[in-house]
């Protein structure tokens, strides 16, 4: 597939199945459990999780005790831990216990801001920035991720020239990267290599990554549509688990084994392990008591095997 004028055949894979996929989840997790979740994505080759969020547990529950679950990660060359951070308080926490890299959330509109964070979109922008300054004196990857970026619950369609007023005024925090992430499952295609083209003409320094919902069974489609645009980061959690609290009716991310399988029969190299994803899958379905949406290992592998001829 050509992207941006070079034949690109890696994409990274950014797992985010202990946070975004636990957090809207009916049972919260012991932290031993959320390690395990991690230490055997690990097993499964993914190298970059998003292991935690630093966010006040009274709101979100599922998310408690970071602190334990970072400490009983396996600590494996080149794997790096994001954690997710709303203020300078989770910042600070989440470098008090070592991760390699922090997110901080941008909610596209003030309503969804306020409900998500207690703060307006301008806020957020600023709490960004401040945050941005603590990481480079700390010497720790900053990362930003813009939300609601293709639709918000309570307004509706987001303009796009909005979103790229947002990209320009965070870049300002010099990110390391600038993820727009479609937090309900509304995108479409044609939207998606919109907005990340118009995004790329005001960050062109940036590495942009795409992080999708699969409310709407667009999710996948959505995938391919930012790759198209040059992007080749994208954001997938175990199963397809995950969802926002403060997001009515939002679902899972994509999948990370169905998004593996739809990327290596497409001439990408996921750099995955599909049977353990699959394995994790149903270890997670267990600690949950649910079934998660990912399709693969409930349907016969394709292409099978071929079997040796005597």
């Amino acid at each position: 597939m050509q992207v941006w004028g070079a034949f690109v055949t890696v994409v990274d894979i950014v797992e985010v199945g202990p946070r975004d996929g636990l957090q809207n989840e009916s049972r919260a997790l012991p932290a031993q459990v959320r390690a395990e979740l991690v230490e055997r994505l690990v097993g499964a080759g993914l190298r970059r999780i998003e292991a935690c969020s630093f966010v006040n547990p009274r709101r979100v529950p599922q998310m408690a005790d970071a602190e334990q679950v970072m400490q009983a990660v396996p600590r494996a060359a080149g794997v790096s831990y994001l954690g997710l951070v709303l203020n300078e308080r989770g910042y600070h926490r989440a470098v008090a216990c070592g991760v390699d890299e922090i997110n901080v959330v941008v909610v596209a509109t003030d309503t969804f801001s306020r409900r998500n964070q207690g703060v307006d979109t301008a806020a957020a922008i600023d709490a960004w920035l401040a945050i941005s300054e603590w990481a480079r004196r700390d010497g720790v990857i900053a990362t930003v991720t813009i939300a609601a970026a293709f639709g918000c619950p309570f307004e509706g369609d987001v303009p796009e020239e909005r979103i790229v007023d947002i990209g320009r005024r965070v870049s300002a925090g010099h990110p390391a990267e600038i993820s727009l992430a479609d937090t309900i499952g509304v995108a479409v295609p044609a939207q998606v290599e919109r907005l990340f083209a118009a995004v790329r003409e005001t960050n062109a320094e940036v590495a942009l990554r795409a992080h999708f919902h699969n409310t709407r069974n667009t999710g996948y489609a959505n995938a391919i549509a930012a790759l198209g645009a040059g992007v080749t980061r994208l954001d997938a959690s175990v199963g397809g688990i995950g969802g926002c609290p403060f997001a009515p009716q939002a679902t899972g991310n994509i999948a990370t084994e169905d998004l593996a399988w739809m990327l290596s029969r497409s001439g990408y190299e996921p750099s995955v392990d599909l049977a353990g994803l699959i394995s994790t899958r149903v270890w997670i379905e267990e600690q949950l008591g649910t079934s998660a949406p990912a399709t693969q290992g409930r349907v016969d592998p394709f292409p099978r095997a071929t079997p040796e001829r005597g």
